[in-house]
């Protein structure tokens, strides 16, 4: 070890660590008294860390203490109790050690004859996602870095399945809720805007099968190939589960593929509410799931499953010259190299087992349950409390709604005062929220998935929104500003513009401020007569 540069004495190893894990748990300790959310400029950071590589190294110490001066405090605390922004991910502490292991372990599943040990781990792992969701035997997964990677894996194992290499006819079909990742999988894989058809929702945001039904059949009848239809259960909108089992049906009558894209809510499933909820994922032919979402891992951990499994090495699985001696020599060893679009993949199975091996599952699936019951109650506080409208009812662990002073009916000032109140609660690092639009309204978004969130946390952020005066004069915003579909930067994607609608008759009695909208929201589509 003398000539090795980078090594380091296990003594030293030893103290490191116990200095490290010393500063987490005293971090841990002082969560709740950190603010949520903690923003700085670009210039003000470039100031912070020094842009060029020093030439020596220097103690732990100091490193750490330049981490918690410089660094970590500018950023969102994903995992306190008042995040409830976006989609929250809290892991657990055996999760974070599992995480440690692989690291220090540093080691590749690609292949079961260098990762035997960890291969089955990670089989096992996905054995119990499939269990939980009602997949048959026959399913198989891999293990992937979150959703996108997930719903992309599953898209090109589709591809491959039913079309083979990519032509200008195959169509697939998503929601105007769908995930933007599903657009973005499409994107990659060589879709034009003109082959995804993003159909509209009910008035419980599920993509409605009529309009499915009507778009296949339009599809089929110009010559068209329907490929994958692309569901949600857990919108990150709004938490919507679309209308599965009838989806499942009239999939399986037209010979299209059904992806559900169930990133966070599909872990719902270990719960009695959650599987009724979602008893159709064990009809679809593709599912994607994140444990580091409702499973509480530490990122970057996501999974898909695909019912008839065989078709995910069919897709991927290939043999280079480099890599003969590590080709899967029985029926039941697994490269899961073959399986994905990694070769060298870390163990993301590790930490899985680890945090359900020393929690059990009935801890996770009363930490699920908990959350479903704290949106339900933030429901109820909104439907209760004066000038808090319901824009959306609690579904999993989502509920949308808006501060509302009493007769007050203009969208744009009702916008302009939540955005102003978001922006003031984001100051304040006391809680952080979401923004999104439904229906073309301005609404505010509470994600409630954190396992260490309560009752009074809900309670305190609804309160606050609630009651706190804001002035609105310095924000005016435009209603178009913000509003775009899963389609939105699509290289070559047509936008309309405002000039095109004013002589559209459909839309000749509204006002510019609506056209303007519509402009936001809409595409040219170019059908040919007849169709």
């Amino acid at each position: 070890m003398d000539d090795d540069p980078l090594a380091v004495d296990p003594e030293i190893m030893r103290q490191m660590g116990y200095r490290t894990v010393d500063w987490l748990v005293e971090r841990e300790r002082r969560r709740r008294d950190e603010p949520v959310l903690q923003q700085m400029t670009v210039p003000d950071m470039s100031e912070r860390i020094p842009a060029a590589a020093p030439a020596t190294g220097e103690g732990l110490d100091s490193i750490l203490s330049h981490l918690s001066e410089h660094v970590l405090p500018f950023r969102s605390r994903i995992d306190h109790p008042r995040y409830m922004a976006y989609v929250p991910g809290e892991g657990t502490w055996p999760g974070a050690l599992g995480d440690l292991i692989a690291s220090c372990y540093n080691i590749d599943v690609g292949n079961w004859m260098e990762s035997a040990g960890p291969s089955q781990l990670e089989l096992t792992v996905l054995n119990w996602f499939a269990g939980w969701i009602g997949y048959p035997e026959s399913a198989a997964g891999v293990l992937v870095s979150g959703g996108s990677a997930a719903n992309l894996t599953a898209l090109a194992c589709a591809r491959e399945a039913l079309v083979g290499a990519m032509s200008d006819d195959v169509v697939v079909y998503v929601s105007d809720q769908g995930h933007s990742s599903l657009a973005r999988a499409a994107r990659v894989l060589g879709f034009r805007p003109q082959q995804v058809r993003v159909l509209p929702v009910d008035e419980r945001f599920r993509m409605r099968v009529d309009a499915l039904s009507v778009a296949l059949e339009t599809d089929i009848a110009a010559g068209r190939r329907p490929l994958a239809v692309l569901a949600v259960a857990g919108s990150t909108n709004t938490g919507a589960v679309d209308r599965l089992s009838d989806m499942v049906k009239l999939c399986h009558h037209h010979g299209v593929w059904l992806h559900v894209d169930a990133a966070y809510g599909g872990f719902a499933a270990i719960t009695s509410r959650g599987r009724e909820l979602l008893s159709a994922l064990a009809l679809a032919d593709s599912v994607t799931l994140d444990p580091h979402k409702w499973l509480y891992q530490p990122f970057e951990c996501g999974a898909v499953l695909v019912r008839q499994g065989h078709l995910l090495s069919e897709a991927f699985e290939i043999h280079p010259d480099y890599l003969q001696d590590s080709v899967a020599a029985a029926d039941r060893e697994v490269n899961f190299a073959d399986r994905g679009l990694q070769l060298t993949r870390m163990s993301r199975a590790l930490k899985i087992w680890m945090s359900v091996r020393y929690f059990g599952l009935d801890a996770f699936t009363a930490a699920v349950d908990r959350c479903l019951s704290l949106a339900e109650h933030a429901q109820r506080f909104v439907e209760a409390t004066d000038h808090l409208e319901l824009m959306a009812p609690a579904t999993l662990g989502i509920v949308c709604f808006r501060r509302r002073p009493q007769g007050e009916n203009d969208e744009q000032r009702l916008e302009e005062l939540n955005t102003a109140l978001l922006t003031k609660l984001l100051d304040s690092g006391q809680a952080m929220i979401s923004s999104t639009r439904l229906l073309g309204r301005y609404a505010l978004r509470a994600c409630i998935l954190n396992h260490g969130t309560t009752a009074t946390d809900v309670d305190s952020v609804l309160q606050w929104l609630a009651t706190t005066p804001v002035d609105t004069a310095p924000r005016r915003t435009s209603l178009s500003q913000k509003t775009a579909d899963v389609q939105a930067g699509w290289p070559l994607a047509d936008a309309a513009t405002v000039d095109d609608l004013a002589s559209v008759p459909l839309l000749a009695g509204i006002d510019d401020g609506w056209r303007r909208w519509v402009a936001a929201v809409g595409r040219h589509r170019f059908v040919p007569a007849g169709h």
